[in-house]
């Protein structure tokens, strides 16, 4: 992989594909292993939507996975946009099982104007968020590769801020993004983009890790904060909550990934 490519393609379109970042056999067996983690346990903040399996906080329940949140085509592009101190913000694991929901357009925290924690628009023209979903399982127009606006990152809102264009409804050029079992989408989290219909009859796993710079204040999101005491607790609003990760799984951690998860462990 080029890295510079990887990151022409973020600037202009917004998003990239990279593939082969897991082998394909060894991407299924994670899949697998995910999938009995989050369906066998049915524990967290549960998906509003039809037939979404969702698990936040997934690196304390599986750690099958954080050896590869290094790799090096991943975490290399998080650090020529961030710098050096990248943090992980969340790890999900998100399951579209056979003819769940088409999802809305949105942008993810902290661009997501129905949260709490937002950046008010109109957004300043810079990467202050990557997310990253890996494909744990094949990602096609069929088993409902996420949808995704090429551009989107650019505009200074999105449907989640009333900007005219509605949630629910396909957009002209949205697109589906596809690859193999084992390759990664990066995005910038202002991108615009949407849980597709898995017309297939598997489960569609991917995990959606964020990667964050050291400057983004992540403390909203934990439970116990003063950010969140203030901003939701005392507000009625409601913001996304990221499990600790405990000391135990912490120091049980690749040394590579300790850092990205350090902030976490309370």
């Amino acid at each position: 992989m080029s890295l510079e490519k990887t990151l022409h393609h973020i600037a202009v379109d917004g998003f990239y594909v990279v593939e082969n970042v897991i082998q394909k056999d060894e991407a299924h067996r994670l899949g697998s292993d995910v999938w009995e983690t989050v369906v066998g346990e049915k524990t967290g903040p549960v998906s509003a939507m039809k037939d979404v399996d969702f698990q936040a906080g997934l690196i304390a329940k599986n750690q099958s996975f954080a050896k590869y949140l290094a790799h090096p085509d991943i975490l290399g592009v998080s650090q020529a946009l961030f710098g050096e101190h990248v943090r992980i913000s969340f790890t999900s694991a998100i399951i579209n099982n056979p003819d769940n929901s088409r999802g809305k357009w949105h942008s993810d925290w902290p661009f997501n104007q129905q949260m709490a924690g937002h950046i008010p628009t109109p957004y300043p023209d810079v990467v202050m968020h990557l997310t990253t979903i890996w494909m744990l399982s094949p990602f096609s127009i069929e088993t409902g590769g996420t949808l995704i606006v090429p551009g989107s990152h650019k505009s200074p809102n999105n449907p989640t801020g009333n900007n005219d264009v509605d949630p629910m409804a396909p957009y002209p050029t949205e697109m589906h993004a596809t690859g193999d079992a084992g390759s990664v989408l990066l995005f910038d989290s202002r991108c615009w983009h949407a849980t597709a219909t898995n017309n297939s009859e598997k489960p569609r796993v991917g995990v959606a890790v964020r990667y964050a710079p050291w400057w983004l204040n992540l403390d909203i999101l934990m439970l116990g904060s003063d950010e969140r005491k203030r901003m939701v607790d005392e507000t009625g609003f409601v913001d996304n909550q990221v499990p600790p990760v405990p000391e135990a799984v912490f120091e049980g951690l690749p040394d590579t990934v300790k850092p990205l998860f350090r902030h976490w462990v309370r």
